[in-house]
């Protein structure tokens, strides 16, 4: 290998180069992993030899970096010249922020109570055990008061996992009759998938006062859904359980695909669910201090993230919570 001639042709391109991606192009081709003075020096076998290649090698590196520095402050000066910037140009307008999807499901949820002369109450997100499970007749042994589904603080203070303690305290605190819908953030083990996340919100409603049946609770139903999916849908209600409604029922929307005719999305059922409400069982109002041969009432939660993919049919929770603005910027 003539190692003067390489060096002498490579200096050459050094000098030829125009543009910072000559240069580089030229870096690749005499210095890159595969260029014959690399491979050259991977064979060396006697100290003379050796010391011949790294020399060429370091004024040919000296030389590319050299030109390369004086390529880059060539084109930054052009673009300085070239892609001037008019400052006394108008500015044009900015595109202006939306509120996130379950912000504006919260908002129509309270929206709609508001109208029907419920008064919107705020909970705690960190809870005792007592309102979270013991004032809603959750029993000792039920999976939800376990570590696996349940944050818990302490052993007597967990992270809510539903908004309805709110509705307990609510009762301790006022005579009836109670209207009222809370709205929040609630959490659970789980673990993040198409349907589920630790974090989610929900929505519930009470209604407490003499004479409530279930048909109210449809009634309400009916038009809470109505209200979000459009006034074409239909309702059905089937009968369900629930530890502190009695009797409990789950709440249906016809699908928004097939409309009942049956589908993929809804199994083939024409019916796709929403949540579950119920009447409140007489032990809750034992626990609050009502009269229950007096008074009766129903409780209905829901979680508006199911709300959100439901009416606006994409497949993912996790979605809500990826900040991709080609999702976002659709709502």
């Amino acid at each position: 290998m003539d190692v003067h001639s390489l060096e002498q042709a490579a200096l050459a391109a050094v000098a030829a180069a125009a543009s910072t991606d000559a240069i580089d192009a030229v870096r690749v081709e005499y210095l890159g992993r595969k260029s014959e003075l690399k491979l050259a020096l991977r064979e060396v076998r006697d100290r003379e030899t050796g010391m011949s290649l790294n020399a060429a090698r370091m004024r040919i590196e000296s030389a590319v970096d050299e030109r390369a520095s004086g390529l880059e402050r060539a084109e930054l000066d052009r673009r300085l010249i070239e892609e001037r910037v008019d400052v006394t140009l108008p500015v044009g307008g900015h595109a202006r922020g939306r509120l996130h999807l379950i912000t504006q499901i919260r908002r129509e949820v309270e929206d709609v109570f508001l109208g029907l002369g419920y008064r919107v109450v705020d909970g705690r997100e960190v809870e005792t055990t007592r309102y979270n499970f013991d004032a809603l007749a959750f029993p000792p042994g039920h999976p939800a008061r376990s570590p696996l589904q349940t944050l818990f603080v302490d052993d007597e203070t967990v992270l809510r996992t539903e908004t309805s303690p709110s509705q307990i305290r609510t009762m301790e605190s006022r005579e009836p009759p109670v209207y009222i819908v809370t709205l929040g953030r609630v959490y659970r083990r789980d673990t993040p998938d198409a349907t589920h996340t630790p974090v989610f919100h929900q929505v519930e409603g009470l209604a407490v006062d003499e004479g409530i049946t279930l048909a109210d609770l449809e009634g309400t139903l009916d038009f809470l859904l109505k209200a979000l999916f459009g006034q074409n849908r239909r309702t059905e209600f089937r009968t369900h359980y629930f530890p502190f409604t009695e009797p409990s029922i789950e709440a249906y929307v016809s699908c928004h695909v097939c409309d009942g005719g049956g589908c993929p999305v809804c199994r083939y059922s024409g019916w796709i669910e929403v949540g579950g409400a119920g009447m409140v069982d007489p032990q809750l109002f034992e626990f609050v201090g009502y009269d229950p041969e007096r008074y009766s009432g129903f409780a209905f939660g829901w979680g508006l993230e199911r709300i959100a993919m439901l009416r606006h049919e994409f497949p993912d929770l996790r979605e809500l919570w990826r900040n991709d603005l080609r999702f976002s910027r659709q709502f």
